[in-house]
């Protein structure tokens, strides 16, 4: 006989994990399984963008992420020896949240520790084997005989997804680059840590990130990610070999010969694909993270976007389930976040080519031009911004609309708000679970809040924005506008739509 959930999620990594945060902080019941046999502990990624640190602060797992990171500064790029630019992280002085250099296995942990403190927990060595669906529901099959009954199954269980595959939904994709290595290691190497090294050479690129030492709570001064092109591998290659190719490839390739790696903590060699899932729902079934997309490493958007589709389906989801929207408003999950995924894919695979270019016209090209643009104040806030995903909207969909800004589906930056008390907050700290009715000095939001409280079911906070004119903004769990205006009449109207059909028109 199955046991019974409202929502399975399949997968214990940081969608996994951010998509049952959010369910649980809804009130919804939600079990996570992984085929693993317990925690991850190597990095894997090694950077949160400022994206997901605000979905982290949303969901109460920020912890002491922060005190236990770096703070991403530069890439100093070279052609070979030779410097040509330091491209500069240019944090945007109008956002409250930045970047940080974290390693992935922290932040499940975080994420992990959040989940416990909402009644959850991940079991381990449990790994679907199938599933059938009907109208009501799932039934989910494991390797040791077990099943389980869900209203909703969500597959977080990244780009080998079984339950993709189980789903029969499709994964289109194209290779974007030759085989890379990778290695985390401890080494002696008398570099500054504030900046992140990228060398350009014709046997392929060769970076290196500075790293913050978890093990050893402390930064250290001796951890580095290192990263390479090579073309020419045949079989497989164990930790001690991988090793042994850097110390030859760093000096070859950058012509400094201090680096002494001293042991490998994580070793990989993988090769860079783009694919993207033709939907990320086929009936009761959802997909998120990189069960839905994946890209090339470079550039760091893998769990950015992971993250951010897990908020944006748990807060819709959990309306679901609770009753307070039709199932049509889980297609707008697809509608919003596949075109930004699509766009990532388009960026880092573009960047990538650029990167790995062999070509010796688009190499004299990248090197003498395009890299040195890179080295300007104004190109540096682009691009932090670009890899910040704090510039997403999801206007031009289903729940997005016209007018001045912000607009339906434009995200709203934290900023600081009144209570009903008058005491200072900050608008992210209370979104998540709950909506947020953003008032105008000296209006009078009670009818919208009551009418907000009376469609959605949850937890409606009215905060003041002092320095606010016109009109009320109905903001989301997710920190996107979703309605503005004054009449509650027309928020009921809005609302009925759109969570009866998915659609705000």
């Amino acid at each position: 006989m199955a046991e019974h959930t409202e929502v399975l999620v399949v997968g214990g990594g940081p969608t996994g994990l951010t998509v049952a945060c959010g369910l649980a902080a809804h009130g919804v019941g939600v079990r996570v399984v992984d085929r693993a046999s317990g925690p991850a502990t190597t990095s894997r990624a090694n950077i949160a963008h400022a994206r997901a640190v605000e979905v982290l602060h949303r969901l109460g797992a920020l912890g002491d992420l922060r005190e236990r990171s770096l703070e991403p500064r530069a890439m100093r790029m070279h052609a070979g020896s030779r410097p040509i630019a330091t491209v500069g992280f240019a944090p945007d002085e109008a956002e409250s949240t930045q970047a940080l250099f974290v390693s992935q296995a922290m932040i499940e942990r975080r994420l992990r520790d959040r989940f416990a403190e909402l009644g959850g927990a991940v079991e381990w060595a449990t790994a679907l084997t199938g599933f059938e669906q009907n109208a009501d529901g799932v039934t989910a099959e494991f390797a040791d005989g077990t099943r389980v009954r869900a209203q909703w199954l969500v597959g977080c269980d990244g780009a080998h997804s079984t339950v993709r595959e189980l789903a029969g939904i499709d994964f289109p994709g194209v290779p974007v680059a030759e085989r890379f290595l990778l290695a985390d290691v401890h080494a002696d190497w008398h570099r500054d840590r504030s900046v992140s090294v990228g060398f350009f050479h014709r046997d392929g690129i060769v970076m290196a990130m500075p790293m913050y030492d978890h093990e050893h709570d402390t930064d250290g001064g001796d951890r580095w990610r290192l990263m390479a092109e090579v073309a020419d591998l045949d079989g497989r290659l164990d930790a001690d070999e991988i090793v042994a190719r850097f110390a030859e490839l760093v000096p070859a390739r950058t012509g400094e010969t201090g680096l002494r790696i001293r042991d490998a903590v994580w070793t990989s060699v993988f090769r860079i694909h783009r694919r993207l899932a033709a939907d990320y729902r086929r009936g009761r079934v959802l997909l998120a993270g990189d069960a839905a997309h994946v890209h090339s490493p470079i550039g760091g958007q893998g769990m950015n976007t992971g993250l951010g589709d897990a908020e944006n389906l748990a807060w819709k989801l959990a309306l679901v389930v609770r009753g307070s929207a039709a199932e049509p408003l889980l297609d707008t999950y697809t509608a919003e976040r596949r075109p930004l995924a699509a766009e990532v894919l388009r960026a880092t695979t573009a960047n990538t080519r650029l990167l790995t270019a062999d070509s010796a016209v688009v190499s004299f090209l990248r090197d003498r031009v395009l890299v040195p643009l890179l080295d300007t104040e104004r190109v540096r806030r682009a691009a932090t911004r670009g890899a910040s995903q704090l510039w997403v909207t999801y206007r031009k969909g289903p729940l997005g609309g016209r007018g001045s800004a912000p607009r339906p589906g434009d995200r709203i930056a934290d900023r600081v708000c009144l209570d009903s008390e008058g005491r200072s907050t900050r608008l992210h700290a209370e979104l998540l679970p709950a909506w947020v009715l953003l008032a105008p000095p000296g209006a009078h939001p009670d009818a919208l809040a009551r009418t907000a409280h009376d469609q959605l079911g949850g937890e409606i906070i009215a905060l003041t924005d002092p320095g606010a004119e016109g009109q009320a903004l109905l903001i989301r769990p997710d920190a996107h506008l979703a309605w503005r205006g004054t009449d509650p009449d027309g928020l009921r109207r809005w609302l009925t739509t759109a969570l009866s059909a998915g659609t705000a028109a």
